[in-house]
């Protein structure tokens, strides 16, 4: 075999894409409030981009009423360039207004120069917060509230204690050694016991609310159940002493171990179900999110009209002042003008693309209220099996674009304010011949469940029967993956006696 260097020359095919297709694709992705936020940063970076603001669009629509035609320019601009000696231009480094910033030459747009103050949340106490409060109440040595407050730290959100004592043992016990060690302290300090361990934890789980500090949910039930003073009652003994047999719902076995009537377990069973098997959410610091629609329904005339929702969104055109200064080539050099190129393309390129993204979202919103118009008529029992293939076939486009325009975005309809991917389903044939889409199915089923006899639930038999009167040809496991997908008990956990 022959070692070394070799050249070769040989043609081949690439397909490479370009970074700008990468941005449009960002840009349909994006929900409104990101969009929104979106434009605002190319603003700043863009000296060829600005805002048309609300008082222009007002002048050209008046002015196009009265002309028959829109003007080009405002009046400021338009007396600008009747008047090129008073712009002071041979003052100004243009060169440093276009490649460095906006501020040198004075001329910004007033838009630019208001503040922007970005929304602060108010401060909110979590669970740490308000089991700490508590603790600083108790009469607790340095030594128990340094403990305290290792507890503390392992406590989820959901209010249960995260690791096992051992580790918490282990680990403050560990801090202990390296703090002596650091001080070169001759006094041992003693470690931490299971005594002590075992008391800081009863400690812990008196504190409100009732249930925290908990290691399972059978210790969180029972933890709740004694501070509401029913210790030692029926409930108690049921989580205590048969808790999994509770929670499979077997009413005559445990009416038989305990020497009662199925009703007296059923009725325990009720009074159990009202605690909280995570208390700690209640504290929870999740944060506030508002859905803004990207799109509004609406029936006017018996008619379904789509609108777009942008009205807050950034209106951007090209900035005439900028361009002219650009068009001299004569003032910068090659360098400066492949970036002055490049940023008035790109200011192009936003200009189109954001056109593009409304047109492409009206497009694909037309056609899901065409097809699922029994929807907005009759509700979720009209919606009929849709999938991205299909739109993207009945629209012209790609799959892929028809699933980025769907996604994380919003519709406000007449039926409410629900996410672009809820009409999206697959379907089941009925008898005669037509599809029913699967989120349909689920709804009825729902329906039949919460209507049933208590005493007698329906078997997933019984509603395969039930939906094959009505013509949708269904099978038993499909409606047990229906049911679920709804949270729905099997029939034998939901019978009553």
């Amino acid at each position: 075999m022959k070692t070394g260097l070799q050249q070769h020359a040989g043609l081949r095919q690439e397909l490479k894409v370009n970074p700008r297709l990468y941005q449009a694709m960002d840009l349909l992705y994006m929900p409104l409030l990101d969009l929104q936020q979106h434009l605002k940063q190319e603003l700043l970076t863009n000296p060829f981009l600005e805002l048309v603001e609300p008082e222009e669009e007002d002048d050209d629509a008046s002015e196009s009423d009265e002309t028959g035609e829109a003007q080009d320019l405002t009046e400021p601009e338009a007396a600008a360039e009747q008047e090129p000696e008073k712009t002071g231009d041979d003052d100004v480094d243009w060169e440093a207004v276009l490649l460095d910033g906006f501020e040198t030459g004075g001329q910004r747009e007033e838009q630019e120069q208001r503040e922007y103050f970005e929304p602060v949340t108010v401060d909110t106490r979590d669970l740490s917060d308000h089991l700490t409060e508590q603790l600083s109440l108790l009469d607790l040595s340095p030594r128990q509230m340094f403990l305290a407050e290792e507890f503390v730290g392992n406590i989820n959100d959901d209010g249960y204690l995260a690791c096992p004592l051992e580790e918490i043992q282990r680990g403050v016990n560990d801090v202990l050694q390296r703090a002596a060690e650091e001080r070169d302290v001759d006094t041992d300090v003693p470690s931490f016991t299971e005594p002590e361990m075992a008391a800081m934890l009863q400690d812990i789980q008196d504190l409100d609310p009732p249930g925290v500090g908990a290691r399972d949910l059978r210790e969180c039930l029972l933890l709740q159940l004694r501070a509401t003073g029913q210790g030692g009652s029926l409930a108690w003994r049921l989580v205590d002493e048969a808790f999994e047999e509770l929670i499979a719902h077997r009413w005559s076995e445990l009416s038989k171990r305990f020497g009662i009537s199925a009703q007296a377990v059923q009725a325990a069973h009720d009074e159990i179900a009202k605690l909280d098997p995570k208390p700690g959410l209640r504290f929870s610091a999740g944060s506030d999110n508002y859905i803004i629609p990207d799109l509004v329904v609406e029936k006017i005339d018996g008619q379904y009209h789509i609108f777009l929702n942008d009205g807050n969104l950034p209106r951007l055109k090209l900035s005439r002042a900028y361009q002219e200064i650009a068009r001299d080539k004569k003032r910068f050099d090659t360098e400066s003008k492949d970036f002055i190129a490049n940023k008035l393309n790109s200011a192009n390129w936003m200009i189109q693309a954001i056109e593009q993204r409304r047109q492409t979202m009206l497009k694909v919103m037309h056609y899901i209220v065409d097809r699922q118009r029994d929807f907005f008529e009759r509700g979720v029992q009209g919606l009929r099996p849709l999938t991205l293939r299909e739109v993207a076939e009945a629209v012209g486009m790609h799959e892929s674009t028809v699933s980025r325009v769907t996604n994380e975005k919003f519709v406000q309809t007449p039926r409410g304010v629900l996410p672009l991917k809820f009409f999206f389903s697959s379907g089941l044939s009925t008898s005669d011949g037509d599809d029913v889409s699967a989120r349909g199915i689920k709804d009825q089923i729902g329906k039949l469940v919460s209507g049933e006899d208590p005493r007698n639930p329906l078997t997933d038999q019984a509603i395969v029967e039930i939906l094959q009167q009505t013509g949708v040809q269904i099978a038993r496991r499909t409606v047990a993956k229906y049911r679920d997908q709804l949270g729905v008990l099997p029939a034998r956990m939901r019978k009553r006696v």
